[in-house]
Formats: structure tokens, C-alpha cells, sequence
């Protein structure tokens, strides 16, 4: 090795060391103009480095590959190098020269060599942050996490705030039904393919990160918000190689735009901005995509305050009961109850929308129910001892109770408690819930008439499962919603009558019951008449009464008719 190639080799290595070393002034270009300077001196042909994060990894071949110089004439590697870091990371590197350049003198050896070493050293380390970076930011499947929002929110706030942004979360529209459509590789490639679409139309001056499941987060600047909303209102996706095989993804989001007087002083003035917005646009039929406005913190300070009140309200005994009664039509003959909840807090009544969806996004719902059943099981029993005749009542019981396989024993051993005769109580689940399975409300209805308890479906045509809920599970009663009952002048061709007909009919000819709410006029009352439905509640006949009041009525016990 002649001395020209031995000075040219020390400036070559003293400037890789120097940009190696430098990692704020590090470029990657100039970087690799002094190793191809290198392999000419040298006449390497082609160098390759290998990083792989496990020993896993490394057998499945499942890494980074880097080859930054490549003649084409590389032929016969002439060294390998293989380093395992204290982090059990692998990096591995290879040079090749051509088969008609002389082979390497051992100085030449021992010079490539400790170059090699000193860049697979550089690669670990460069790796190695790179990494532990998407180990802190990144999620299982690679995709940023809460964390990197977190930081890029900090960055924001340095920069002066969100002024010209907007912040968002979005939840995909029935994904898990994509999934079982297409298959959950195509589902991924899908799930894949629309985040890139949204991450390349925000661009590097916002950032979208996911959540968990199929939820996410993001922030963009205003010029593209157009862009985001299309996007989010639906797109075709592909899920094969081809593009010929699609699907319309859309989503639900709640969205907050941040004037000049919103001050940003940490993530939570973000979230509690976007997520109440957007769990209000999951559960909006006709509009899946909000923005969020001032009334939407006052909801959500209202929920958290009905929350912290629930407790001491319950222990106070300020929820009572309010009978609504049910009575024959052709008879006026009151033939039913069903409990109602009423909170009467410093002597006035909270209207059950207040807070009955609130309590429902907890386990509070709950305590509730078993509350009012208890309630309703004292107000028996006492009418019993008095001697007089109570009504079978319903009492409504949230689907959230199904989870819990001790249920049917809870429920008895409150019945049981006050020595209610079983054939006085009833137990409503509503139908607008869609995520209990069959399998358990079976269980729970079965184990329920086996001690001869009546169960009943609230709310019959508000859902989606609608006839399969009938078909699978043995009902006692049905009850249909007043959105079933036609409300204009009686037209027995119309769509609303022909549909109240057919579902009175169908409810009995498989042995139901029929209970029609919400009647209201003595034209509904004749149209119960006409389609053999015997059994209306609804504020034609009362309004949901206090205990007193219905105790009245049970002592009359007939209505009058018209």
C-alpha cells in the first residue's frame, strides 16, 4: 500500500469519523459521497448493512437492509462483520470487490475493516435511537401513539399555540363489520391505507396518531380541512394489489378549530374539547361528523357533575318510583304498571334525559335498576299487606347487567327478599342496545320465566336486530314503539298502518303479548282496536304517577273508554 493511498485513506476516515460524530450537523448525502470515496479507493464494489432489532428478527430476515454502494460488479465478498449490541440488537455489514480487481493486501484488509467496524458502530448507534424512538412514539403496529401526539403538542405550545389549526378524533364507521366482510388481512390493508391517505393529506405540519382499536387522533392546519372532511365522510379504499377490489371507508369525529383567544396550556384543554364531541358524533345517525362548541363543556361538566352527585343522591333515597299505568281497550281495565324513575332533587323532578344517559355510560345505570326494582318490590309487598290488588309492573333493567352471570340470582334475591309473589314482576330490557350477544340475553330471559317472572323487550322497532331479537329469544311480551303508531288520520293503506298491523299480528301469532306506547289520542286508542292489540300506555289513559296517585287508580282500576 503505496503512501499516496495511505494519506488519501487517513482524510477519507478523519471526516467519516467527524461526520459520525457530529450528529447535529450530520447529512446524510455527504455522508455517503465519503464511502463511495472510500470504495474507489479501495476498489470495494459493494457494501451492504444489515440491522435487525432481535435474533427473531434476524432468522426471519425481517430488518433494514442499507446498500449505499453498488457498481454492479461486486462479485466476491471479501469481508463480513457481525456486531450483537448490549441491547441484543444485530447489525451486520459486507463488502464485495469484482473478480477482476486484485484481492486486498493486509493493510488494505486491516483499514477496510476497521472503517467497516467504525460504520456498523455509527449504524447501531443510529438504530438503536431510531428504535427506542418508535418503541416511545409508535404502537405495536407502527403507528404513532398518544405519546407522539403528546410531544407534538408540546412543540405547538413552544411555537405560540393552535391558532390556524384544528384538532380531531376520529373513530372508523363500522369497521369490525369490514373486517368480517373482506377478512382481517384485507381489513388491515384497508385500516392501513386510510390512515396514509389522511397522514399525506395533513402533511408534516400536523400529525395523526392512533388511539387504540380503530380511533384516532390528529391535528391539521385549517387550509386543509376540506380535504380531512372528504376523507372522513368517505372514500373508496382498496384492499388488493390490483385496485380493483374496494371499499367506501368512512368515519365519526368530533372537531375543535381553535381561535385567537384558546390558550394552550397542556393537552387535557384539547381532549376535553374533541372527545365529548366526538362520542356525541358515534352515537349521531344523521350527522357522524361535529364540530365542537361552548354547550358542549357545559354537557360535559354537566355529566361529570350528575356523575359526582349519583352516589349521595342514591344513598338519600331522592330517585323514586313513578307508576305509569297500562289498561285494556276494550275493557279499561287497568292490567299493568311500569316503573319509571324520577330524581327529585331540592323539590323539583330532573327530567329522566338528564341524567339516565349519563348514568347509562357507567356501571351507575346499574345500582339504579336494582334500586328501583327494590323500590318497586316494598311498594308490592305493602299493598299486599293492606289487602289490596296490585298490577304486575315492569321495571327496566340495562343491558349493561348481562355481562354479569350472577344476575338472574341479584334479581331474585331482591324479589325474594320482600316475599313478592313472582307473577307481579316484569322485567323490560330495552331493544336500542346492539352490543349484549344473544347468547346472554337467552340466559337471562330463560332463567327469568323459569321462576315464572314475564320478560319483555322495550322499545320493539328502535334497533337493529329487530326480528332476530324476537326469533331467538322467548319473549312473554312485546313492546312496540310509538314510532310504529301512526299518528295522522287512520288510513289503513298507509305505510306507518300497514307496518303497526303486521307487527301486532306477527307479535301474536308467535304467542307475545302486545303492548303499543305512547297512545295519546282516542283516534290511537281505536286503531289498538282495529289491529286486536289490547294493551296501551300512554298519557291518553295517565301520565306516569307518584305512588300515591297510582294507588287511587288501582283502587278505581277501570278507565273510561271512548
Amino acid at each position: 500500500m503505496d503512501k499516496e493511498k495511505r494519506e488519501a485513506y487517513y482524510i477519507i476516515f478523519e471526516k467519516l469519523i467527524d461526520s459520525m460524530n457530529n450528529p447535529d450537523e450530520f447529512h446524510r448525502e455527504r455522508f455517503v459521497e465519503l464511502l463511495n470515496e472510500f470504495c474507489d479507493l479501495f476498489h470495494i464494489a459493494k457494501g451492504v448493512t444489515e440491522f435487525y432489532k432481535t435474533f427473531k428478527d434476524e432468522r426471519l430476515g425481517n430488518g433494514e437492509v442499507i446498500i449505499d454502494r453498488d457498481n454492479g460488479k461486486g462479485d466476491i465478498p471479501v469481508i463480513e462483520r457481525r456486531i450483537i449490541t448490549k441491547a441484543k440488537a444485530i447489525v451486520k455489514g459486507t463488502l464485495y470487490i469484482s473478480k477482476d480487481d486484485e484481492p486486498l493486501c493486509e493493510e488494505e484488509l486491516r483499514k477496510v475493516d476497521l472503517m467497516l467496524r467504525a460504520v456498523l458502530a455509527f449504524v447501531s448507534r443510529n438504530r438503536l435511537q431510531r428504535a427506542m424512538e418508535d418503541f416511545a412514539f409508535k404502537d405495536e403496529s407502527g403507528y404513532p401513539n398518544f405519546r407522539a401526539f403528546l410531544r407534538f403538542i408540546g412543540q405547538m405550545k413552544e411555537k405560540g399555540g393552535l391558532y390556524g389549526y384544528t384538532a380531531a378524533c376520529y373513530n372508523l364507521y363500522h369497521f369490525s363489520v369490514i373486517n368480517r366482510e373482506i377478512g382481517r388481512e384485507a381489513g388491515d390493508m384497508v385500516f392501513r391505507s386510510y390512515y396514509m391517505l389522511m397522514s399525506e393529506t395533513i402533511g408534516d405540519d400536523g400529525i395523526v396518531c392512533r388511539l387504540g382499536g380503530d380511533n384516532f387522533i390528529m391535528i391539521f392546519r385549517n387550509e386543509v380541512t376540506d380535504a380531512v372532511l372528504d376523507i372522513l365522510e368517505g372514500v373508496p379504499v382498496a384492499y388488493d394489489k390490483n385496485g380493483e377490489s374496494r371499499v367506501e371507508i368512512s368515519s365519526s369525529a368530533g372537531l375543535f378549530v381553535a381561535d385567537k383567544d384558546f390558550v394552550l396550556q397542556s393537552e387535557g384543554d384539547i381532549m376535553e374539547r374533541i372527545m365529548p364531541t366526538s362520542q356525541s358524533a358515534r352515537h349521531e345517525e344523521s350527522k357522524r361528523i361535529l364540530f365542537f362548541d361552548e354547550k358542549m363543556l357545559k354537557k360535559k361538566e354537566k355529566m361529570m357533575r350528575t356523575q359526582r352527585r349519583f352516589p349521595e343522591a342514591l344513598k338519600k333515597k331522592e330517585f323514586k318510583v313513578f307508576y305509569q299505568p297500562k289498561v285494556n281497550v276494550f275493557t279499561g281495565e287497568l292490567v299493568g304498571a311500569e316503573a319509571l324513575c324520577r330524581w327529585i332533587r331540592n323539590g323539583k323532578i330532573v327530567p329522566p334525559g338528564e341524567f339516565i344517559p349519563i348514568l347509562e355510560q357507567t356501571t351507575d345505570i346499574c345500582k339504579l335498576d336494582f334500586y328501583m326494582l327494590e323500590a318497586v318490590c316494598m311498594d308490592i309487598r305493602r299493598w299486599l299487606d293492606k289487602g289490596m290488588n296490585p298490577v304486575r309492573t315492569s321495571v327496566n333493567f340495562s343491558r349493561k347487567h348481562l355481562v354479569d352471570v350472577d344476575l338472574l340470582d341479584h334479581i331474585m334475591y331482591i324479589i325474594d327478599s320482600y316475599n313478592v309473589p313472582h307473577n307481579y314482576i316484569e322485567i323490560e330490557l330495552t331493544e336500542t342496545t346492539t352490543d349484549v350477544g344473544f347468547k346472554d340475553l337467552k340466559r337471562v330471559v330463560n332463567g327469568l320465566q323459569e321462576q315464572g317472572i314475564c320478560t319483555a323487550v322495550d322499545d320493539f322497532g328502535m334497533g337493529y336486530s329487530s326480528l332476530n331479537l324476537i326469533r331467538e329469544v322467548p319473549w312473554n311480551i312485546l313492546k312496540i314503539d310509538r314510532c310504529f303508531l301512526p299518528l295522522d288520520e287512520y288510513n289503513k293503506y298507509s305505510t306507518t298502518s300497514l307496518m303497526y298491523r303486521h307487527v301486532v299480528s306477527m307479535a301474536q301469532e308467535i304467542g307475545l303479548e302486545c303492548v303499543t306506547e305512547g297512545v295519546e289520542t282516542a283516534e290511537q286508542v281505536e286503531i289498538l282496536r282495529r289491529n286486536h292489540c289490547e294493551i296501551a300506555q300512554g298519557f291518553f289513559f295517565d301520565k306516569p304517577l307518584p305512588v300515591d296517585e297510582f294507588e287511587t287508580r288501582m283502587e278505581k282500576h277501570i278507565y273510561e273508554l271512548p
